[in-house]
């Protein structure tokens, strides 16, 4: 299937210059929609652009924006003064999408990937019914007790960061070299020069830090349907900080499944017979899930839970890395592994088109 791509400069209300783009199958229109939400330094155009390429030739519309300090987007280079503002960011664009005339019948998902899990998680809980579901690859929604700062060590730290906000001054491991598992796409990620690579800087440091803390206290009213997806081997996100959203959550559709022998960059840097088996499994639960709404069906009282089919049994699967059948996993099977807590606007119509 031909695939569509579009790019454009959006401007949030702080007057900063946002990029933003998408694929859409470029001969029929899309089953749904799926908005990207990118992981701490990524950016969308490039690190994404295989994953906006599959599931546009899958047959979804798929658009995404770089957030503030990221990728081709204006602003002091990976610096998050507030997660909030780059939330903010992303409903406004991802919901000035969803207004147009020929997409407002259309299923709405989030994908989120590492930090973007905690982006797509947070847009839910600004606007509870809106979003019809989420893919969440590797999320950060909890910081791993293994790697906890101590609270003696985010006060101090809290004393100074607005003195010194944009200090590279926090230590951390080379992500990249602990995300992807394959030696080519991992050199090929290094040589992406969209990519954030150098020390996180001292106020992103706690704002992420702030950020991880905030979904984990409310994980419980997490109640959109939602597929989390986890390498048992992701030493950046630790697996069991996605155990403990599936389990917290409230949503009566969720699911989770871990790989074994998988890294933290399942889309990006796995083995390509690995992304296929994990592309797989995240078509078959966006196409269980799609569908067309009547204009009706979109206005739902807001303490009405998310309701998108009939309720579907929550599950929670292991899958071999070569596929296979799944099995279930008990709680206590899970190696012990040390991880990192850094985890590594008005739409206007897209103006620029190319043919992929």
């Amino acid at each position: 299937m031909d695939v569509q791509y579009h790019e454009e400069f959006v401007r949030n209300p702080r007057g900063v210059q946002l990029f933003t783009c998408g694929w859409l199958p470029a001969s029929s229109s899309p089953k749904a929609l799926v908005f990207l939400c990118h992981g701490y330094g990524m950016e969308c155009s490039d690190f994404m652009k295989a994953c906006g390429i599959k599931l546009a030739t899958a047959g979804y519309g798929v658009f995404g924006i770089d957030y503030e300090g990221h990728g081709k987007s204006m602003g002091a280079r990976c610096y998050i003064q507030k997660f909030e503002n780059l939330v903010a960011d992303c409903d406004r664009f991802f919901k000035s999408i969803c207004a147009m005339e020929d997409y407002r019948n259309k299923s709405r998902f989030l994908y989120g990937e590492s930090m973007g899990g905690a982006a797509a998680l947070l847009l839910h809980r600004k606007d509870p019914t809106f979003w019809d579901g989420a893919v969440l690859v590797a999320p950060m929604c909890k910081i791993s007790e293994k790697v906890k700062p101590h609270p003696v060590v985010v006060t101090l730290l809290t004393q100074v960061e607005e003195i010194i906000p944009k200090w590279k001054i926090v230590p951390t491991k080379d992500v990249i070299d602990s995300a992807f598992k394959d030696p080519v796409k991992r050199e090929k990620i290094r040589k992406n020069k969209l990519i954030y690579q150098d020390k996180p800087r001292l106020k992103t440091a706690l704002e992420l830090l702030r950020t991880s803390m905030d979904v984990e206290d409310s994980l419980s009213e997490v109640r959109m349907p939602f597929f989390i997806l986890h390498g048992e081997a992701d030493t950046v996100t630790d697996p069991e900080v996605s155990r403990a959203l599936y389990e917290r959550a409230a949503s009566t559709d969720k699911t989770i499944k871990l790989y074994p022998g998988m890294w933290h960059g399942l889309t990006a840097g796995e083995p390509d017979e690995n992304v296929e088996l994990v592309f797989s499994d995240i078509f078959s639960w966006l196409d269980e899930r799609s569908r067309h709404w009547k204009p009706e069906e979109r206005v739902r009282p807001p303490s009405e839970p998310e309701k998108l089919h009939q309720t579907a049994p929550t599950k929670i699967t292991r899958v071999a890395s070569s596929g296979g059948t799944e099995s279930p996993v008990p709680a206590h099977d899970q190696p012990q592994r040390r991880s990192s807590f850094l985890c590594g606007l008005g739409g206007r119509p897209y103006q620029q088109q190319s043919r992929m």
